[in-house]
């Protein structure tokens, strides 16, 4: 290969790789997606607010443990309050835990009370796959000019009891709080606990 030819090569290597992996301080990438509502949701809809991202799997004992204590709902519900749109998005393929039909995905909204801006079906892993989503519940913050300033845990610590939560940091709420302040993300990269993905 030809010395330019190797560069181009390795340029657009390196073009697609950045195009492809989500990182802090990067745009988020991009997507449309189907809620459980039957409307589509794309990110760049939002652009000018806050955005959580929220990955689910709602049989995962992580998951669960948000749930049952309403932890996650209180957050929803306390951040929507505040103009931030959240998005809770189920990556689980057919077949495998966590997928769930539109019917299934807003009986479980309703039961468990709670508040996301819109559930969106992602089936085939493509935009988990953009953003390298691991586990459930795996989180991300994008701002309001479309850069990603939080992604990974929940909270601090990475347990599947519901007695953690309280000595536990709260890393979205935190994010959130001081991104809204004009301050810099404290935390702006943790490390995600949780099921894997079901891909």
């Amino acid at each position: 290969m030809k010395p330019r030819a190797m560069v181009f090569a390795s340029m657009m290597f390196a073009a697609a790789a950045a195009q492809a992996a989500a990182g802090v301080g990067q745009p988020a990438p991009g997507f449309t997606l189907q809620g459980a509502d039957g409307k589509a949701y794309s990110l760049a809809d939002y652009k000018g607010n806050y955005v959580v991202l929220e990955w689910t799997n709602h049989d995962c004992p992580y998951v669960k443990k948000h749930y049952k204590s309403g932890n996650m709902q209180a957050q929803q519900k306390e951040l929507t309050g505040k103009g931030v749109v959240w998005l809770t998005v189920i990556s689980s393929a057919p077949g495998t835990q966590g997928h769930v039909d539109a019917a299934r995905a807003n009986a479980l909204t309703k039961s468990r009370a709670a508040a996301p801006t819109a559930v969106l079906f992602d089936p085939s892993g493509e935009v988990g796959r953009k953003y390298e989503a691991k586990t459930t519940p795996h989180m991300y913050v994008v701002a309001p000019d479309g850069t990603l300033i939080y992604m990974g845990g929940i909270d601090s610590v990475p347990s599947s009891d519901v007695d953690d939560i309280a000595q536990a940091k709260q890393y979205v709420k935190v994010a959130l709080a001081e991104a809204m302040a004009g301050k810099p993300v404290s935390d702006a990269s943790t490390r995600p606990y949780g099921c894997s993905v079901k891909y």
